[in-house]
């Protein structure tokens, strides 16, 4: 089952409803209020939500530390949107640049410090592991608006974390490997209908985050399932929040 909708705090839902629908190309769902709005982006939804005054986040742009990472979207004309997003002021993490994979990326933030992913083309992969689901993905095509793609998160042992959301019905397609990097860096792909988790691993060290639930940034991700015996860390707009063993936090549908 895919990624059915993304929570996130902010600090001001009015900015952040702009923000997604004019440089992101979301689409209201309803009638949005000041504690709460939600936006369509094609293949998901993102729900926005007042996070109280006054706490700071522990997140960091780092991806050594795990858990969530980013929120990628498949776009055309990257360039283009990237153009967009420097004359509205947005700050940048990464300038665009060719990447790995045959791919076009750039990273970027969102008012409250989510860190965003911009790609285009598809994924060239290093191994393919399922030709059918890489086929599915490619299916897809070009993007007429940003589509929701990928959550980015690390983890420490990525053989446990494919073991884990296979009962989520994520299934691991593809690997980009990361030779230049000195880190000892690698991507997998889990894919869950026409979303997926790309999972980061690292041979350095990695550090572990607490979650937070009530600080500006991601929440949680809705999938479909059970909770696979994972701790309650806190409540959501859906329910229970819960938290894998690299602090990845999700809620559950079904």
């Amino acid at each position: 089952m895919p990624i059915q909708n993304i929570q996130l705090n902010v600090a001001d839902v009015a900015r952040s409803a702009a923000f997604y629908r004019d440089l992101i190309g979301a689409r209201p769902v309803g009638e949005a209020t000041e504690h709460r709005a939600v936006l369509d982006v094609v293949t998901a939804t993102i729900e926005l939500a007042r996070a109280a005054p006054g706490a700071e986040s522990t997140w960091s742009a780092d991806d050594l530390q795990r858990g969530f990472r980013h929120i990628g979207f498949k776009v055309s004309g990257l360039d283009a949107l990237a153009d967009r997003l420097h004359r509205a002021g947005v700050p940048f993490h990464l300038e665009p640049l060719e990447a790995e994979g045959d791919v076009r990326i750039t990273f970027f933030f969102d008012p409250d410090g989510t860190l965003l992913e911009f790609v285009e083309r598809d994924l060239r992969y290093t191994t393919v592991v399922d030709e059918e689901l890489v086929a599915a993905e490619y299916a897809l095509g070009a993007p007429e608006r940003p589509r929701f793609d990928h959550i980015a998160l690390t983890v420490g042992d990525f053989a446990a974390t494919k073991d884990h959301y296979r009962s989520f019905d994520f299934h691991h397609h593809g690997t980009i490997l990361q030779p230049h990097d000195p880190r000892g860096f690698r991507i997998d792909y889990l894919k869950g209908g026409d979303t997926v988790l790309e999972v980061f691993t690292y041979d350095a060290q990695t550090t572990f985050r607490t979650p937070q639930l009530d600080v500006p940034g991601y929440v949680a991700a809705r999938l479909a399932g059970t909770a696979a015996g994972d701790a309650v860390v806190g409540d959501g707009l859906d329910g229970p929040v819960y938290a894998d063993a690299d602090g990845f936090t999700y809620t559950v549908s079904g």
